[in-house]
This record gives C-alpha cells, sequence and structure tokens, in this order.
C-alpha cells in the first residue's frame, strides 16, 4: 500500500550526512521521522528509538555503514531497513518511502510501515 506524499523542506537545506526531525500529521496520526541525506541518497526512520524514547536525529549518521546511532544509549539502527544493529535495542523502527521532486524532498505517510 502506498500513502500521500508531504513535502518537508527543499533539498539543499538538508547537508550531506545530516539528518534532521519533521513531525508530520497524517489523518490525524503523528509521524515522527528522521530524514538522512548521504549524498545523492535519501533515508527516513521513526525517529524515535525502540529502546526509550529519544530522537535518533539527534544522533551521530555513520555513511560508511548506512547506520544512525541513539546519541543516549548507543544503539545502531540500519537506515535503509530500520532494524536495530546493536544493543541494547533489539526492535526495529520504521521506515518510510522518502524522495526528491522539483527539489524538494517529499515523505510518504499512510503507508503500512
Amino acid at each position: 500500500m502506498t500513502g500521500d506524499r508531504v513535502v518537508l523542506c527543499p533539498l539543499d537545506e538538508l547537508g550531506d550526512g545530516e539528518a534532521r526531525r519533521f513531525d508530520v500529521e497524517d489523518g490525524g496520526l503523528a509521524h515522527q521521522v528522521a530524514v538522512v541525506r548521504l549524498g545523492d541518497d535519501l533515508y527516513a526512520l521513526g525517529d524515535i528509538c525502540s529502546h526509550a524514547d529519544y530522537s535518533l536525529a539527534e544522533g551521530e549518521v555513520d555513511a560508511e555503514e548506512g547506520t544512525i546511532e541513539c546519541w543516549k544509549h548507543g544503539s545502531l539502527f540500519s537506515l535503509a531497513t530500520g532494524e536495530a544493529e546493536t544493543l541494547p535495542a533489539t526492535r526495529p523502527v520504521p521506515i518510510y518511502n522518502v524522495g526528491v521532486e522539483d527539489g524538494q524532498i517529499w515523505l510518504e505517510v499512510g503507508q503500512d510501515e
């Protein structure tokens, strides 16, 4: 199932290797999403660590490994799959379809995550 696209920001506002949190509403549901840019690639995953209630967008991005680290307890999450790669997190975070059109980053919401 696919959902509706929501425009987040111009691509040039998100630097290479940067993660930024976006709060997106869809039909009354709130999605807290971390969007990461690595060169020409974009990744979008649930912003809240599955181990504890901390923002992943505040953590460090490792472009070589394709991960983002929870700044509080050090769990690593795959940018591509949302899977927890290290403890203490054991559960994945959701991932979202994300892309660029006309220089604007869009996020697809309302999909099966």
